[in-house]
């Protein structure tokens, strides 16, 4: 079984599973969820009870150029109403340098999901209209599956990358430093 088909097999009965249909509905552009959801569910399915990683939030990331705020909050406002037991973050990588100080301008979705801390974070997932699953896996799947934190090549002596780091670390002592 190829890693994108794993993936698939372990997201699809897990809270990612629920929420990536309610999340294709709201038809946001060329939009992935990427991040802790992802990471956090496929360690816990590898390492079980060792693991205490959970998922925090859904991070939805998408590129729309003309976009503004509002369509961010009420893409989450529609989700929190569907999932109150769930919290969401929805982040159009188009204007995400505006307001997030020290962050670079992304030219898509895929560039910002590319420069997030860690390899095994920088996953994402979606459905196509058919609802067929889609990956986007800048640098494969290997760290998620072998429990590797390892800093994108963006961030190698970044600090936040490594506090980000040692916090998985306490909660998942089976990982591995890169």
């Amino acid at each position: 079984m190829d890693n994108t088909t794993r993936l698939q097999k372990i997201l699809v009965d897990s809270p990612v599973g629920v929420v990536l249909p309610a999340i294709s509905m709201l038809n946001l552009p060329n939009w992935w969820l990427a991040g802790g959801a992802i990471r956090n569910t496929v360690w816990k399915s590898l390492f079980g009870n060792e693991c205490q990683l959970i998922i925090n939030d859904f991070d939805i990331a998408f590129f729309d150029a003309l976009g503004d705020r509002e369509q961010e909050l009420t893409a989450k406002a529609t989700l929190t109403a569907q999932f109150p037991n769930y919290k969401f973050d929805v982040k159009n990588q188009a204007s995400f340098a505006r307001w997030r100080a020290g962050s670079r301008l992304y030219n898509s979705t895929e560039d910002g999901v590319s420069d997030w801390l860690h390899t095994a974070t920088a996953v994402g997932v979606r459905l196509d209209e058919r609802g067929q699953w889609q990956f986007f896996t800048p640098y494969g799947l290997d760290d998620l599956f072998d429990g590797i934190i390892r800093p994108a090549p963006a961030h190698l002596h970044n600090p936040n990358a490594e506090s980000k780091a040692a916090s998985f670390l306490q909660k998942c002592p089976c990982l591995r430093l890169a």
